[in-house]
């Protein structure tokens, strides 16, 4: 009886060790986690759309997106920064642009986003692709849009890749974790 306890309890470490050791092997489950996006304070980028509008003028009133370098060419004003600007920032520069230029006298000016920069999402999913963000957006929400997970799928995390001021940060979200504007999404195949 001894002997067999002895050989339950050492196969029972040996199960222990083999499942540490392929939970270390998962796909992506050696990355850091991925630095926490705050939702609430948006900043601009590359590809969002934005609509400027200029009380009491309607001709500088209109939809512009952001291009490639960041900026947006406005009538009038010329190239004015949008990428790593709140919106509230790019409508207070565009006004003083009105004042300092003498076009508006006291410029009153307002900036929304219409169309937000997509984000991407591959693998374990039922649709990968692009699709578009929205403020809130969590990992689960953005694999929903996706179509869901495959059977495959591992579900407790995603590698993401997220493109920050310094270049590009490769880290792994949690499910409830928040999703950044331009975020490339990979669900991985579990191994077994």
């Amino acid at each position: 009886m001894k002997a067999l306890l002895r050989s339950a309890a050492a196969s029972s470490r040996h199960v222990i060790v083999l499942a540490v050791l392929l939970a270390g092997c998962s796909p992506g489950g050696d990355l850091p986690p991925i630095a926490a996006y705050r939702p609430g304070v948006y900043r601009l980028g590359v590809g969002d759309q934005v609509r400027i509008i200029t009380y009491g003028d309607e001709q500088l009133t209109d939809d512009f997106r952001v291009s490639d370098s960041g900026t947006l060419a406005l009538p009038l004003l010329g190239t004015e920064v949008a990428a790593g600007r709140t919106t509230e920032e790019l409508a207070r520069a565009i006004a003083k642009d009105l004042q300092t230029k003498a076009i508006i006298k006291d410029a009153s000016v307002s900036v929304e986003v219409t169309a937000y920069r997509p984000i991407a999402v591959l693998g374990e999913v039922a649709r990968p692709g692009q699709y578009p963000y929205s403020p809130g957006m969590t990992m689960l929400t953005a694999v929903a849009a996706a179509g869901g997970f495959t059977y495959r799928a591992i579900q407790g995390y995603a590698e993401v890749v997220r493109q920050e001021k310094s270049g590009s940060v490769e880290g792994k979200l949690d499910p409830q974790g928040y999703v950044a504007p331009g975020d490339v999404i990979k669900i991985e195949e579990r191994l077994f």
